[in-house]
């Protein structure tokens, strides 16, 4: 990773709503939480296609959906070829037209996505200002973590949710290689403590550096802020309304969940988060993430570029990668190892790809991984459906 100057971001906040979720009965904060889709939608007089996640995947062949059969075979064949690759999934117009599996993978394996939690927690961050659990994004995290945290550095603690969001927190950290600093971090047993004894090296909101212990802090403050576990506020306002029944969280020190890098998916399952987004947050006529929410998350922040493999010019939102300047703009989750969950809009595709990232520095390395994914992805199964 690299460090670069922000752009600086705005967005308008939804006014605070009164009350908690804690203690609602299950079906009435499911209601609050616009979680029970109800009927496929099919696609609009102007529009793409809408479907309902909760109900199971649609299938069609390749060809079917307008594809190339070769492209997408030449892209199967580069897969299977790479021992830790584990899935390939592909959706489009929302009808899923390829699943492949390889090595030990199946359908039915929770994968550990690695970084591809931080898109989660950005639509998570999203809700809970829909809800008015955080009043904006300019809020200091101190509003937050008073009670957990009373003797907080008054400069840590003017830290807002915005910086969080955009990796410009401006702590001292080094997470290049996908290791260094989080190794430490996980390591220390004290997660908070350990990111907020570090110094800044750069004023908040103006540099950018990645730092999954710093979304870790933001998931601690959408904790505080709904009064919920992440797992919970995950299970009720995101995952159940679109069809996902099973998941896994990594538990840290203090009974928190690793928003950094905590959660496991299964491979059709991160094709339905996929989706979510490109339905602008809708499910089956049910709006489960506030439409201005994807288009903010998903924008360019920044005026840097970065290149993994074949994929160039790619950039920063607020917890996705984008790639602004191409002729088909797309933006994607990203995992250590080779975790990616891609969504191009202008093709209404979705790419889900996941990989074995045990022991892969002994193997390799992360990134060698993770350009032979990203190759076959921007080689082969994105231009056969063009």
């Amino acid at each position: 990773m690299v460090d670069v100057k922000s752009r600086g971001v705005s967005a308008n906040a939804v006014p605070r709503r009164s009350g908690s979720a804690r203690g609602l009965p299950h079906a009435l904060l499911a209601l609050a939480l616009g979680a029970c889709a109800e009927a496929a939608v099919g696609p609009g007089a102007d529009g793409p296609v809408e479907i309902d996640l909760a109900l199971p995947w649609t299938t069609a062949t390749v060809a079917e959906a307008g594809g190339s059969p070769d492209m997408v075979a030449s892209g199967v064949a580069r897969a299977a070829g790479n021992h830790r690759m584990r899935s390939l999934l592909v959706v489009k117009d929302g009808r899923l037209v390829v699943e492949e599996y390889f090595g030990a993978g199946g359908p039915d394996d929770l994968h550990d996505v690695r970084s591809v939690t931080k898109s989660v927690v950005s639509a998570l961050t999203g809700v809970a200002l829909a809800r008015g659990d955080i009043r904006s994004l300019d809020d200091p995290i101190s509003d937050y973590l008073g009670s957990l945290l009373p003797d907080l550095d008054p400069d840590k603690g003017a830290i807002t949710i915005r910086h969080l969001l955009t990796m410009t927190s401006g702590f001292e950290w080094d997470e290049s290689g996908g290791a260094g600093s989080y190794n430490e971090w996980i390591r220390s047993g004290d997660h908070l403590g350990f990111l907020l004894r570090k110094q800044f090296t750069s004023p908040p909101g103006t540099e950018f550096t990645y730092n999954s212990a710093a979304v870790h802090l933001l998931g601690v403050v959408l904790e505080q802020a709904t009064v919920m576990q992440l797992p919970t506020l995950a299970r009720f306002a995101l995952f159940e309304p679109m069809g996902i029944s099973v998941s896994r969280w990594e538990q840290l020190g203090g009974g928190y969940y690793n928003g950094g890098a905590g959660l496991d998916l299964r491979p059709r399952d991160l094709a339905r988060f996929g989706q979510l987004f490109l339905q602008d947050g809708s499910s089956g006529g049910r709006q489960i993430i506030p439409a201005d929410w994807i288009g903010f998350s998903t924008e360019e922040r920044f005026d840097w570029r970065m290149h993994s493999g074949a994929l160039r010019g790619i950039s920063y939102g607020s917890l996705w990668w984008v790639v602004p300047g191409t002729s088909e703009p797309l933006y994607f989750a990203w995992g250590y190892g080779g975790q990616y969950v891609v969504v191009v809009p202008d093709l209404q595709l979705v790419v889900v790809a996941t990989n074995d990232w045990y022991r892969v520095s002994q193997d390799g390395g992360n990134e060698h991984y993770e350009r032979l994914t990203m190759d076959l992805l921007i080689q082969d199964i994105i231009p056969a459906f063009r």
